[in-house]
């Protein structure tokens, strides 16, 4: 669906080592560095996610109401995402992961702020049985 998401941080450093941690839980490799542009990019075979500092020179500020969904197999993983998140500098939100169902689906997640205050999450997505 999507070809790829960025998300403005202020602190491209910090954010770096924030999305190297989670990322590489879920099997991803540390980012690929555009330095031209201050940009971050992490590669998968259905797209892309980069962290960026504004190119307008502004600050970066998070959607309210957004939220940046990243995917795991289980919810070991989803639990060790969130510690790896917490560890390198984000910020839990919401309730504690764990279950949740909505209607025919049931989910494992996990919430997370990273240093910049985005709003983002692990999720896995669990059979209905």
């Amino acid at each position: 669906m999507f070809s790829h998401v960025m998300l403005g941080t202020n602190d491209i450093e910090k954010s770096k080592v924030f999305y190297d941690a989670i990322l590489g839980v879920l099997g991803f490799e540390p980012a690929v560095v555009d330095e031209s542009n201050q940009r971050f990019f992490y590669f998968s075979e259905s797209g892309a996610f980069a962290i960026t500092k504004p190119i307008n020179g502004e600050a970066a500020t998070y959607g309210n109401g957004s939220t940046i969904g990243f995917k795991a197999t289980t919810p070991e993983l989803v639990d060790a995402w969130h510690a790896a998140g917490v560890a390198a500098g984000g910020e839990a939100c919401e309730s504690a992961p764990g279950i949740r169902e909505n209607g025919t689906r049931k989910l494992y997640l996990a919430y997370l702020r990273d240093p910049s205050g985005n709003k983002i999450c692990a999720t896995c997505f669990l059979s209905n049985q």
